[in-house]
């Protein structure tokens, strides 16, 4: 949990004591998908082994895993202490413990022949299991200090190229909203032009899954030069982090599936959220009027609810007249 200090733009995690025990269960399973091109080739029959029925190895011997794996037991006894376990009894108390702390396993590969009652599941799996994953890995300080340069900045401009320049365009949505002259944009001649044109006190949020773009690490660095400072939410250790002034680092695997959508998009968009709500608390109350309007602008476009009929309304009636519980 997180609690955001309006007066100070702080992001702060309440004291929760669970909130580390869950974090390194849920890790383990990320673990496993993550790091499997980086164990052995031994290492990595066990891996798949795990991965195909978690629930099923914290209720087998390490005899029994080792043989179903086509490997020896010190080869799964070794895996279990690169992963953090003391041996195979621990790893598998920890298996359990991420399976009942809600640590879902996905297998979220989409098949040609899956119908979509089998696809459907696989896709909200797989986004919810990248949100938790950027959830838990995300830096709330990193996310205090972007609320508070955009609170400060003289205009604020979103670049994103790709799958990221739809996030970029949300982006002028949200944060047109907190009388900061804000502007999204998606063309690179336009992003190139604008950087070499920034100011002192402009802000540049550029948005890239890999952060390997050359145009977009040239804008950045265009940005800089002329003064102005750069955030990129973008891979951590890519040339974009490095050109930038501040980096919101997500490790979001790049999914090779060519029937799944990429998921790092609601990563992108989450975070925006995220930062968006920051910044609206760190304004304060008086800054509330101004929002109201906005929404309430909105209601004349709308086409007015059909009056309820007769028999809805006596239902409307009755659950009123009931004692609320």
């Amino acid at each position: 949990m997180a609690a955001i200090d309006s007066k100070c733009c702080l992001i702060t995690h309440i004291h929760d004591p669970t909130y580390r025990i869950r974090t390194s269960f849920v890790s383990l399973l990320d673990q496993l998908n993550s790091r499997h091109m980086s164990f052995s080739k031994a290492e990595q029959k066990v891996v798949a082994t795990v991965l195909a029925n978690p629930s099923a190895v914290t209720r087998i011997s390490i005899a029994n895993l080792a043989r179903t794996s086509g490997v020896s037991e010190p080869t799964v006894n070794r895996l279990c202490k690169r992963l953090g376990a003391s041996g195979f009894p621990d790893f598998k108390l920890q298996l359990a413990l991420a399976l009942a702390a809600g640590a879902r396993f996905v297998n979220s590969a989409v098949n040609a022949e899956d119908d979509i009652e089998t696809f459907a599941p696989k896709l909200f799996d797989a986004s919810i299991a990248t949100l938790a994953k950027v959830r838990d890995q995300i830096d709330t300080q990193t996310l205090s200090t972007v609320i508070q340069q955009i609170v400060r900045a003289r205009q604020v401009y979103f670049f994103g190229q790709g799958n990221s320049g739809p996030v970029a365009l949300d982006a002028e949505i949200k944060f047109f909203r907190f009388k900061i002259p804000v502007s999204a944009q998606i063309d690179p001649m336009m992003q190139r032009m604008i950087a070499a044109a920034a100011q002192r006190n402009d802000l540049f949020v550029l948005i890239s899954h890999t952060g390997r773009t050359e145009a977009m690490i040239d804008h950045a660095k265009l940005a800089r030069d002329s003064g102005a400072k750069v955030v990129s939410i973008t891979a951590p250790g890519s040339p974009l982090a490095k050109t930038s002034d501040i980096a919101i680092t997500l490790d979001v695997a790049e999914n090779t599936d060519e029937y799944l959508p990429m998921t790092s998009r609601l990563a992108q968009l989450t975070v925006l959220d995220v930062i968006a709500t920051g910044v609206t608390l760190a304004q304060g109350d008086g800054h509330l009027p101004h929002l109201a309007r906005i929404k309430e602008s909105l209601q004349s476009t709308r086409l007015k609810a059909k009056s309820p009929t007769p028999e809805m309304a006596k239902v409307s009636q009755i659950r009123d007249r009931q004692p609320s519980s």
